[in-house]
Parts: C-alpha cells; structure tokens; sequence
C-alpha cells in the first residue's frame, strides 16, 4: 500500500500524520444530503496518476458509527478544489449498511477509479475535471458518531485474512 505521509497528498478526508495516528473526518450529513470530502487532489500538478495500474481510494472507518441505516462512499472529480462544480462520480462503493462494517471501527472498503478518467481532457475520453475528492451519501437518522478516512492508492491491503490453526507449513 503507498502512503504519502510526509506531505499527505494522497489524503482526502481525515489526516494521516507521520505519526501513524490516521484522524477521520466527521462524515455525518443530514440523511439526503451528501458530504464533500475535506480535501481535494489537484490533477494538473499530480500528472500521470495511476498511470499503467489500478487506482483506487481506500475508506477507512476511523470511528464507528452509528443510527444511519447505510453510507454510500463515492469518489468524485469536479472542476473547483471544493468539489462543488461539476462534480462527477467516477468510482462507488454501492449503499454499505451499518452492519456491514460501517458499525466497526478500523473496517476498511475500496472503491476502484478508472486512471483514463483522470488524464486531461485533451487526451481524449477523459472528463478533464481538475480535482479529485469523495462524497459520501447516507440513508437513514443522521449519525452521531463516525468517521472516516480516505486515501489514494494503488494496492488493496490483503493482510486482514485469518487463517484456522492446527496446520503444518511445509
């Protein structure tokens, strides 16, 4: 997994210090009303991103939430760094329910990007929108408590499989 802790570039919601301690962003709109993201990534100066690879943003439950009935995660592009002007959604995670990890604390989901999305327009085929953010949508009583993390990056983490004991590698 790449992470840009140093300049936390890659970051678009919550912070990811040097320390390790990753803060999220408290991504509690009113049901029916979407959240933009508390930062954007700039396009124009981050060039060829995901050239040659997949991309995707990982979500991460900083803090669990609570009372909504579902969270939709979407990564969006847009013309201004508030992500306000023709914003478009280029990857989603779908409607993800409280149970299903929204409730648990360190949960983490992936959303996939189309690299041809990012490229400037006048390479053809792409939406030629400036920024990079996420937005995210929930259904249900508005949330007290939660928050999240998102970050660009190129690996899916797959370190989280658990494995029953009592066997012998060889």
């Amino acid at each position: 997994m790449i992470f840009d802790v140093f300049s936390s570039n890659n970051v678009i919601s919550g912070t990811v210090p040097q320390s390790g301690a990753i803060t999220g962003q408290a991504a509690l709109p009113v049901a029916g009303t979407p959240v933009v993201s508390t930062n954007a990534i700039d396009l124009v100066q981050a060039r060829d991103i995901g050239e040659g690879g997949d991309l995707y943003v990982c979500f991460t439950i900083v803090s669990a939430y609570n009372t909504l009935t579902s969270l939709e995660m979407e990564v969006i592009v847009a013309d201004n760094d508030a992500l306000t002007t023709n914003p478009t959604a280029v990857g989603s995670s779908g409607r993800i329910l409280l149970a299903d990890g929204l409730s648990t604390a360190n949960s983490q989901f992936y959303v996939r990007i189309n690299p041809a999305a990012l490229k400037p327009s006048a390479f053809g085929g792409a939406l030629g929108r400036r920024y990079l953010g996420a937005r995210y949508h929930t259904t249900g009583s508005t949330p007290t408590t939660g928050s999240i993390c998102a970050y660009l990056t190129m690996d899916i983490q797959d370190g989280r499989k658990f494995y029953a004991s009592g066997f012998a590698v060889q």
